[in-house]
């Protein structure tokens, strides 16, 4: 699957304001799309992030996420409406309750003409939720490698790797071959604390989740994918990506949100 080009990553869709309410109350960056980039860009590997906020002041919280990981805001785009806002709570053993999801003008993102000849230049461009993802797909079919949250984000066409969630007590090797028999040449379905298949070329390769302390479950399925992608950005085996998807997958537990925000009192410094 080697492109021959310089190996940057584009991610396109969602970005949304965390709100976590109870034991804290705070405001974190994140959102499928948005996690992934995140991730992508503090394992170092070049990215930039196409999506969409809106015109009020929670905007603020999307750009100083992409701010703080080195990620260029340039390719945000401000639509009228509000920025995407889910509600959180947390329970004690580290699961999530979303009380509340508002997709603000998210819903409503496709990139410019001109963004897209950008994307089309990635070595490899991940989707995440968009509600037009088979119309980026067909742009981009045989110019590029995509992949795709096929959790949040609908359509096999045109793809190279798909993204699946099975649960923890889904058919997960149905799943995934049901997606190989629509052309997907890589399928990585995963399974929450069971662990991960993928399937290409009629070979199965599993991965079992790793040990974690956790505190969040937010964004761990979104790290994991950035994990795969940046391992096979660097030549990786499957076997290798699925492994680096478990690492950062765990790693994404031990905190809030789903990736490391600093303490509040540092980040208004």
């Amino acid at each position: 699957m080697s492109t021959g080009r310089t190996p940057w990553v584009a991610v396109v869709g969602d970005n949304c304001v965390d709100r976590y309410r109870g034991g804290e109350d705070r405001d974190y960056s994140g959102g499928n799309a948005f996690n992934v980039a995140v991730q992508l860009a503090r394992a170092g590997v070049t990215v930039r992030y196409f999506g969409a906020v809106g015109t009020d002041a929670l905007q603020a919280v999307i750009r100083s996420g992409l701010e703080v990981n080195g990620i260029p805001t340039d390719d945000l785009t401000v639509l009228d409406g509000p920025t995407a806002v889910t509600e959180i709570t947390v329970a004690a053993n580290g699961d999530r309750t979303f009380d509340r999801e508002d997709f603000g003008v998210t819903v409503d993102y496709f990139p410019t003409r001109s963004q897209l000849d950008r994307i089309a230049g990635a070595a490899w461009v991940h989707i995440g939720m968009l509600p037009e993802a088979t119309r980026l797909r067909t742009a981009l079919a045989g110019r590029t490698t995509v992949s795709q949250d096929c959790a949040v984000a609908a359509g096999l066409t045109d793809l190279d790797v798909a993204f699946l969630s099975a649960g923890e007590t889904g058919d997960v090797r149905e799943l995934a071959a049901d997606a190989a028999a629509a052309g997907v040449e890589v399928v990585v379905a995963t399974r929450g604390a069971e662990g991960s298949v993928c399937l290409s070329e009629n070979q199965w390769y599993e991965q079992a989740a790793l040990p974690a302390v956790v505190v969040d479950t937010t964004g761990a399925g979104d790290s994991f994918i950035a994990g795969f992608i940046a391992a096979r950005l660097d030549h990786g085996t499957l076997p290798e990506a699925l492994a680096t998807g478990a690492r950062f997958a765990a790693a994404t537990c031990a905190y809030r949100s789903g990736w490391p925000h600093l303490p509040l009192d540092k980040e208004s410094r």
